[in-house]
């Protein structure tokens, strides 16, 4: 299957799943909202450039405020982690680089400590935007900090187990013909 194919149905999935059954669930402890969308930026191949990827990211988070009804809310936290993603590649993968010998980040091109590092960097500040946005001022700022660190957390538990049931093939690219 080509990496673009893969990447649609990926789009859609995530899509579905976040607005289908992850929103349908009611706020676990009044604050506690589970969000997996995102991954499927952080899913996205090595070789996108900058501009594409903050485009597909806006139009991925568009596509779901359109679901969600909410208008701008989650495209703006989208083209963030997008913004950011780059960056954050080249700061964690070593200089003879994944990225050339991978097509996509993943525990197998990156390392445990690199990917859940970039995972969960990405996740808060996906969220921590996410969160100010919701409610556009700080107000208490240890509910604020408590809203995004509760979300993160369940966020995160999903990533990993959705990381482990997910087989994502990754082939290590040669130099040979």
């Amino acid at each position: 299957m080509s990496s673009l194919l893969k990447n649609i149905i990926r789009f859609f999935v995530f899509i579905l799943v976040q607005v289908y059954v992850l929103h349908k669930m009611p706020p676990l402890h009044r604050f506690i909202t589970p969000y997996l969308y995102y991954l499927f930026i952080l899913w996205l191949p090595f070789n996108i450039s900058r501009s594409s990827l903050m485009l597909v990211s806006f139009l991925y988070g568009l596509t779901l405020d359109y679901f969600l009804n909410t208008p701008g809310l989650h495209a703006a936290p989208c083209v963030l982690i997008a913004y950011v993603r780059p960056f954050l590649i080249n700061v964690l993968i070593s200089q003879e680089g994944a990225d050339q010998n991978y097509a996509s980040p993943s525990i197998t091109s990156m390392g445990w400590v690199p990917y859940l590092t970039y995972v969960i960097i990405l996740t808060l500040l996906h969220h921590g935007y996410l969160v100010f946005l919701e409610w556009m001022h700080f107000g208490t700022f240890w509910y604020f900090l408590g809203k995004v660190l509760a979300t993160s957390c369940i966020s995160l538990l999903l990533i990993l187990v959705t990381e482990l049931l997910v087989f994502r093939k990754e082939k290590f690219k040669t130099n040979t013909v």
